[in-house]
């Protein structure tokens, strides 16, 4: 625990939304979640639609999303609630070790994706890491991305050989901020420009640069060296 900030030391409390369609896996969680001295649950929601509505109303600083519900599944809920609240740090905590959803779970907008096979003590430390921003993915997991961000990685050498399009000054801009894992929000705060502006651009770079996804686009970057990477 840090120092507090303020005389009300409840002021600096991490508030936490769980969103679970298992009643009694929410309810182990905000039994050990509420043991910490320093972690408040402030919602819990049962599934993605239901987390949007309670995300708005209670702007949590980190919000628990399982993948797997009825309804609109916790990717969906993840890529809206990262939309209406950008401040909000969302944690994938699932039984789901597929690819696919750890993927579409990182361009939604999330900022970890834990297993449920974690120890349930390991949560309140996850919830903090999240919050100070740092990134959080399990071990088995984190292989699997790797493994892709290779595979991007050979993709772009293969097209290093084809001369590099011209980004103009600001889409350039727009790509760094993309690669540092910004929101089109975040982005458009940062460059005092409309969010619609910011999606026009990233349309154009990922037509200019042949590529489908943000995550491809954070590859390019990092391979141009349009990003200072700790240790390169």
């Amino acid at each position: 625990m840090g120092e507090w900030d303020g005389d009300d030391p409840a002021s600096d409390d991490i508030r936490v939304m769980i969103c679970d369609d298992h009643a009694l896996f929410r309810r182990g969680l905000i039994m050990v979640l509420e043991a910490e001295d320093d972690i408040e649950v402030v919602a819990e929601a049962e599934d993605g639609e239901d987390a949007l509505e309670k995300a708005v109303e209670f702007v949590p600083d980190v919000v628990l999303m399982d993948v797997r519900m009825p309804g609109v599944d916790g990717i969906e809920a993840t890529r809206r609630i990262a939309d209406k609240v950008p401040t909000a740090k969302i944690l994938m905590l699932t039984v789901s070790d597929e690819e696919e959803d750890l993927y579409e779970a990182i361009k939604a907008g999330a900022t970890g994706y834990l297993l449920k096979e974690v120890s349930i003590e390991e949560v309140a430390p996850a919830a903090r890491a999240v919050v100070a921003g740092q990134s959080l993915i399990s071990p088995s997991m984190a292989s699997k991305l790797l493994g892709e961000f290779s595979n991007l990685a050979k993709r772009a050498e293969e097209r290093s050989s084809v001369p590099t399009p011209r980004l103009t000054e600001r889409e350039l801009e727009v790509l760094r901020l993309v690669a540092q894992g910004k929101s089109n929000r975040e982005i458009a705060g940062d460059l005092y420009i409309s969010e619609n502006t910011v999606k026009n651009h990233v349309r154009n770079i990922l037509e200019k640069l042949h590529l489908h996804t943000r995550m491809e686009a954070v590859m390019y970057a990092v391979r141009e060296k349009l990003l200072e990477i700790p240790g390169t």
